[in-house]
């Protein structure tokens, strides 16, 4: 039995890893011309999904180094968040076992 308040961490890292996926694919959406940011619904969808992943993001970028056009931060705050998943479950678990 995983303790609730980990439970709550947990889902809550999951939800902003799909946050991550969705800003991605939108973002992919626009750059090869799929969606049109003329929309307003597009527009707020890019607004409420740039406000979400850009606080990650402006911390993460001075530790990636520059790929040209390439922006590697969404898989980098990827690979954060399953790490703070992991270390959470694993915690959980630990204390499970006691």
């Amino acid at each position: 039995m995983i303790n609730p308040v980990f439970f709550i961490l947990l889902t809550l890292l999951e939800l902003y890893s799909w946050v991550i996926i969705a800003q991605v694919i939108l973002s992919w959406l626009i750059a090869f011309q799929v969606m049109n940011t003329n929309n307003q619904f597009v527009y707020s969808v890019v607004q409420v999904l740039y406000r979400l992943t850009e606080p990650l993001y402006r911390r993460l970028r001075p530790f990636i180094p520059d790929m040209g056009g390439l922006d590697l931060t969404p898989l980098v705050a990827l690979l954060v968040i399953f790490f703070l998943r992991y270390i959470i479950q694993y915690i959980g678990y630990q204390l499970a076992m006691l």
